[in-house]
């Protein structure tokens, strides 16, 4: 089984900065894609920032530019660094892993973590 575990949340001042970090683990599997998701309370779960096995990198319009997401293969993490944070990406970040467990047959997965705080104050 497929786990994330998610660290680096915490609280930050406007303007501030912070890095999540994602391990994944579990055994044999190939990740197609990772991403980073947030859901403040009261609203939907949002995609923020996704990372192809390639290295495509795709980003909410409310990150750009401000967010970046990278992998580090050889510890089996993905990043999440956010930059000039405002008060309004309050929010739950959670990791999501995409992939496939080989075997035959094969088993598709779709992996999420348990989340970490991020607040910004104003």
């Amino acid at each position: 089984q497929v786990q994330l575990v998610e660290s680096g949340g915490g609280l930050v001042q406007a303007g501030g900065s912070l890095r999540l970090s994602c391990v994944h683990s579990g055994g044999i599997f190939s990740i197609n894609a990772m991403a980073w998701f947030r859901q403040a309370p009261g609203k939907q779960r949002e995609l923020v920032a996704a990372i192809s096995s390639g290295g495509r990198e795709n980003y909410a319009d409310f990150v750009k530019g401000r967010f970046t997401i990278s992998r580090d293969y050889t510890k089996n993490t993905v990043y999440l660094q956010m930059n000039s944070l405002k008060p309004e990406d309050t929010a739950a970040y959670v990791c999501n892993a995409r992939g496939v467990v080989p075997g035959s047959p094969s088993t598709e997965f779709n992996s999420w973590g348990q989340g970490t705080q991020v607040t910004v104050s104003s």
